[in-house]
């Protein structure tokens, strides 16, 4: 295992890689500036996140949530991304098949350009009906004074997985599927240990993927990684592209 540093193996399989996942979780985002879940100021220091993110919340008070989402998405608003959203951009120009698989709702590697995004906890600029599923805008949301109520009655929620809410599944079948079939998995900015997502880079090792992490510490998985490189993702994925390509 190589830490620090490119190995030839890594830059020989990604040149000939057709195949490549990554998944990436807080660490990306947190280079462009968003906050972490628990990293909140003011008024929503008084609460804990899981006070917040979950359905009973907000059938309970859904004027409260809604206020916390608007405070989060008027952050994620001014917030561009990084070079290392742009270098995941370039990568996937050069393999057939490349996947995003990401832990993050703020929308940045969509914005970044990255065509094919598994959202494994959805989406904080996305909103639906708790009732029928119908799709909201962010324009519809931010037009109505009130709580917004669907044509079938029911409360219009933030498109994200909140606390006790299962993965979206079709979103999680298909990262499984990249998994297994990658040949380079790459693990970006994610503690590894917020289950089932840290299950999916032991997935891609064990159905023969060299597994590569990316992150400013060591975690669990950096004893089953082939390769560990400690750093900021914003710096490091650039220059691994500059490197190969």
């Amino acid at each position: 295992m190589k830490i620090n540093m490119f190995s030839q193996q890594i830059l020989s399989k990604l040149k000939k890689a057709q195949n490549v996942a990554v998944l990436t979780g807080a660490g990306i985002s947190a280079e462009s500036g968003v906050p972490t879940f628990r990293g909140e100021g003011g008024l929503w220091k008084k609460f804990r996140p899981e006070e917040l993110a979950n359905f009973d919340a907000f059938i309970k008070n859904p004027d409260l949530v809604w206020e916390w989402y608007h405070y989060r998405r008027q952050i994620i608003s001014k917030i561009q991304p990084n070079p290392g959203h742009y270098a995941l951009v370039e990568m996937e120009r050069r393999h057939k098949n490349f996947v995003v698989i990401t832990q993050n709702v703020d929308n940045l590697h969509q914005r970044a350009g990255s065509k094919l995004v598994y959202e494994l906890h959805g989406n904080i600029e996305r909103n639906y009906c708790i009732d029928c599923t119908k799709d909201f805008s962010n324009q519809e949301i931010n037009e109505t004074k009130n709580i917004l109520r669907c044509n079938c009655g029911g409360l219009v929620r933030p498109g994200v997985v909140w606390f006790g809410e299962s993965l979206p599944m079709e979103q999680w079948n298909a990262s499984v599927q990249a998994a297994e079939t990658a040949e380079i998995f790459f693990s970006i900015g994610t503690s590894a240990i917020v289950y089932p997502a840290a299950s999916l880079p032991i997935i891609a090792k064990r159905a023969g993927a060299y597994v590569v992490e990316i992150n400013l510490e060591r975690t669990e998985l950096s004893y089953d990684a082939d390769e560990v490189i400690l750093g900021k993702s914003g710096e490091i994925i650039p220059k691994l592209v500059q490197t190969y390509l």
